[in-house]
């Protein structure tokens, strides 16, 4: 969506990512490596590329390969099971390679900009240690940040004195080169930030937890931050520099943050094995809905996403595209592509 907007999609972009997609995609907790993939391709000896023909290995999950077959760019897999290190080395050596024009490091929500011991912070490790790699780089890397607060992690107050100039900000034209990608992919901060670029306003409750995230006229704004700035606000990030494990950076997270994410993935995974499988029945699917969106409405809720109506009515993740359907079927009026309305009265 940025590569279009910022440089019209022209020359292809190369995306190096997280395999990362929770458990809502993938049931095994952390982030995938290469060696959780087939039919990889070999760009430098510690950077793959994920095409459309690759395949996770069970029981891991990745939405990477139908973002390969469904966009133009190359995606690119961020590894970061050998810390810091293995990330600085991947980045380097994709320079090397590529000698880009230009290299931008994109978080959406700001979270990248947490301290660490921000109460509503929950998953600052891949950001951190994103940020730690970026920065020890030689090479001239800007900082965006996409969609201040978007996340529910950091309030946009909280980052406002922090962000530098709006470099864009992002319109309906602007989503549409991927407006078939969000029918499908779970990402809940992409589905905001692409509301807000098309107009949407209102409070959306997201994540399992229910976090309640406004959609406001900064949500499709993009602005630039100093790399170094955020580094000296990043606590987690300065000290995970020299880490060379991914095991070295959830200690260092547990230390500076209280916690690690994965550690909340893998209790969430072990109490997920033990539930009994619920059958997607239309009838009593709407009735729960009915409910769930009163109580919502009565919290001052006017959007949700798919992804929290699945774990609302305590559906699966392998039920979300089946829940959506039927629920667009049901009530198309509510959709507001990509996410749910939650109507001020009962329709």
């Amino acid at each position: 969506m940025l590569d279009v907007a910022l440089y019209g999609g022209e020359d292809q972009a190369v995306i190096l990512t997280y395999a990362w997609d929770r458990l809502l995609v993938d049931p095994v907790p952390g982030p995938r490596g290469a060696h959780d993939f087939t039919g990889l391709k070999q760009l430098t000896p510690s950077v793959s590329t994920v095409p459309a023909e690759a395949r996770p290995i069970a029981p891991a999950g990745s939405t990477l390969p139908r973002l390969a077959a469904d966009l133009p760019h190359t995606f690119a897999l961020l590894d970061p099971h050998h810390g810091t290190e293995g990330v600085t080395r991947q980045l380097e050596e994709l320079i090397a390679l590529l000698e880009p024009e230009s290299i931008d490091l994109l978080d959406v929500g700001g979270d990248i900009l947490a301290r660490g011991d921000e109460p509503t912070l929950k998953s600052p490790l891949a950001d951190a240690l994103t940020l730690s790699a970026a920065c020890q780089v030689n090479a001239s890397i800007r900082l965006l940040i996409a969609g201040p607060g978007l996340d529910g992690e950091l309030s946009p107050d909280d980052l406002r004195p922090v962000l530098g100039p709006t470099v864009h900000t992002l319109m309906a034209k602007d989503v549409e080169p991927i407006s078939a990608v969000l029918e499908w992919h779970p990402s809940e901060a992409t589905a905001m930030l692409a509301a807000t670029a098309r107009g949407i306003r209102g409070t959306c409750e997201v994540r399992d937890a229910g976090l309640p995230v406004p959609l406001t006229d900064e949500g499709p704004r993009v602005h630039e931050v100093d790399l170094d700035d955020a580094l000296g606000r990043n606590t987690l990030a300065r000290a995970i520099m020299t880490t060379a494990a991914l095991d070295e950076v959830e200690a260092y997270s547990r230390e500076v943050c209280g916690f690690s994410e994965i550690d909340y993935e893998r209790n969430k995974a072990a109490w997920l094995m033990d539930q009994p499988p619920v059958k997607l029945d239309a009838e009593a699917v709407l009735s729960q809905l009915g409910q769930f969106e009163a109580e919502a409405r009565r919290r001052g809720v006017t959007h949700t996403t798919f992804r929290h109506i699945t774990e609302a009515l305590n559906l699966n993740g392998s039920q979300r595209n089946s829940l959506r359907r039927l629920l667009i079927s049901s009530r198309p009026q509510q959709y507001d592509t990509p996410l749910w309305r939650i109507t001020t009265e009962p329709e």
